[in-house]
């Protein structure tokens, strides 16, 4: 007989991106990106994808240096936030109440086996928009900008981890979420794992971290209407300057349409198809890549570029830097984390 799946985590909610060029990175995100701005606390500027339901998907914090302050997921409900919640400390997790937050309620924040801040809410605020921004149909949240990229909503985001089958066994264990895809090494060692609260194919992924530090980023997704979309978008970064790291192209891996850049602040950011896959199988069986088969690169052939292994936020420590690369640079010379090509996706 299977366990009743733990269906408590409704989806994701925002991610706090932090960031030592704060008016820069906030000129990416509104003009660049085509986001709204939708309140500003402490140092923190609230944004949103036209078409997010709450307030904001995106807090943009200013910082001595990048990363992610924390990612949220809201819960189905009060009851399924007190579940979480005494779950994680039955687990043996520090878990600790956020109080005074813009846009939502009481949050609980927690780490994961890695590092990285994590905070599960329910009671959240939806956005009203001002009559500037009303839309023409009552069912969308914000009228369309038509600036930019058109950032339609927060896809999922990705952090580097150094066990990643530890974090994997935490968030199914504690929050009840499902692998839909995984890499396995020849070492048996666990390189990569996506998992998904919702009936997308994946609301975030860890992948191994090259340096053995934890609590790295790799980066945050907005989605986007199209390919097309994602087309058009090259050719706004392209006018706007903004460096093209890898991409578009297709990720074997979840098949995502792909294209990466790094905003101001030193992170990585994607936009990709809005629901290219749904995973709507309750049984789902969890797909396993074998180093081999991603050596092969992305879907169309593409070779993984090397910095998509090497780049996170926050930079490297200057010990770490070897090969001649100084404090504040994240690519390590002549180093590759996964023994070959197109290991991460």
């Amino acid at each position: 007989m299977h366990d009743e799946p733990i269906t408590d985590l409704a989806h994701l909610g925002h991610v706090e991106m932090l960031t030592p060029k704060i008016e820069e990175s906030l000129r990416f995100f509104v003009e660049v990106m085509g986001m709204t701005e939708s309140g500003r606390q402490g140092d923190s500027v609230y944004l949103r994808g036209w078409d997010d339901y709450e307030r904001y998907s995106l807090q943009l914090t200013a910082s001595h240096t990048s990363g992610m302050g924390h990612a949220a997921f809201r819960t189905r409900s009060p009851q399924a936030l007190e579940r979480r919640v005494a779950a994680l400390r039955a687990d043996g997790h520090e878990v600790w109440a956020h109080e005074g937050e813009l846009g939502h309620g009481t949050g609980y924040r927690f780490r994961d086996p890695d590092g990285h801040v994590f905070e599960l809410y329910y009671d959240t605020e939806w956005y009203q928009a001002p009559e500037a921004l009303r839309p023409a149909l009552k069912n969308q949240a914000q009228r369309f900008p038509a600036r930019g990229v058109n950032a339609r909503r927060l896809d999922h985001f990705n952090c580097l981890a150094v066990d990643v089958r530890a974090c994997r066994e935490f968030f199914e264990r504690n929050l009840g979420l499902r692998c839909t895809e995984r890499i396995e090494l020849d070492s048996g060692e666990e390189a990569g794992m996506w998992l998904t609260a919702t009936n997308k194919s994946y609301d975030f992924a860890f992948t191994k971290e090259a340096h053995g530090i934890p609590g790295r980023f790799h980066h945050v997704t907005f989605a986007l209407d199209s390919r097309e979309a994602i087309l058009q978008a090259a050719d706004v970064f392209l006018e706007n300057g903004v460096h093209i790291e890898t991409g578009p192209h297709k990720h074997a891996v979840q098949q995502t349409f792909f294209l990466y850049v790094y905003e101001p602040g030193g992170n990585r950011v994607e936009v990709a198809n809005a629901g290219a896959r749904l995973i709507l199988a309750p049984d789902w069986k969890t797909i396993t890549w074998t180093e081999t088969e991603r050596k092969k690169g992305q879907a169309w052939g593409l070779k993984t570029i090397e910095s998509f292994h090497t780049h996170g936020s926050p930079p490297l420590p200057e010990p770490e830097a070897a090969g001649g690369a100084t404090a504040g640079v994240n690519t390590v010379a002549g180093q590759d984390d996964l023994s070959g090509d197109g290991i991460a996706s």
